[in-house]
């Protein structure tokens, strides 16, 4: 039997599939937020096939669902330790493989988002979380490991949608900045145990400031 063979729909659907989860990873969409085909047809500039393939991809990963319509996942608050656990367990394995392979320039790279996410007052929330998700993305992809980039990226879903209705205030903001330093040095090093407390106790330092607030 012959395997089905890709089509230009077939494209256009993972293309919209990957804007849509930009846009969700970076908060544009919230939970619980209602997206209609029609729209995001305009939106994006393709047809009703592609939007609708894409948004069952979406569907499939956990990202929406289906409730007299299509809508953003929210999350079970219940589970927002674990959640956090698991992040930070999957962040720490990164950047401990990352501290292996990660070159100086993507570390420079890493500087500069850095440097980008210091006046933190100027940014718009989305600004902060798109700079944020690169990364910790650039991280992940230095470590060299394709079934922990797959964990990593099922779990940043989850981890953004808490942060949600959490307004950081600007000396937070500040000290995850120093976080990020001090993971980006521990890569520098080479220093991989360093690295992996760094990241964990990041990931550890959030979780103190929004499982409170996310309580009731």
């Amino acid at each position: 039997m012959s395997s089905r063979k890709s089509s230009p729909g077939d494209s256009i659907a993972t293309d919209v599939r990957t804007k849509l989860r930009s846009m969700i990873l970076a908060a544009e969409l919230k939970p619980g937020q209602r997206l209609v085909e029609e729209d995001l047809c305009e939106t994006l500039g393709v047809g009703r096939t592609p939007v609708r393939e894409g948004l069952l991809l979406l569907q499939g990963e956990g990202f929406l669902a289906r409730e007299r319509g299509w809508v953003v996942q929210d999350v079970d608050r219940s589970k927002v330790h674990a959640i956090f656990e698991s992040r930070a367990a999957i962040e720490g394995a990164t950047a401990r493989l990352a501290a292996r392979h990660i070159s100086r320039e993507t570390c420079d790279e890493l500087l500069a988002l850095i440097e980008a996410m210091e006046p933190a007052g100027t940014l718009t929330r989305p600004e902060l979380n798109r700079m944020n998700t690169e990364f910790h993305a650039r991280i992940v992809e230095s470590a060299n490991n394709i079934f922990l980039a797959q964990f990593h990226e099922r779990t940043q879903f989850y981890y953004w949608m808490l942060r949600v209705p959490i307004l950081f205030a600007e000396h937070e903001l500040i000290q995850m900045n120093i976080q990020h330093r001090r993971i980006v040095q521990a890569l520098i090093d080479r220093d991989e145990d360093t690295a992996d407390r760094a990241a964990r106790e990041h990931v550890e330092a959030t979780m103190a400031i929004v499982e409170p607030a996310l309580q009731f």
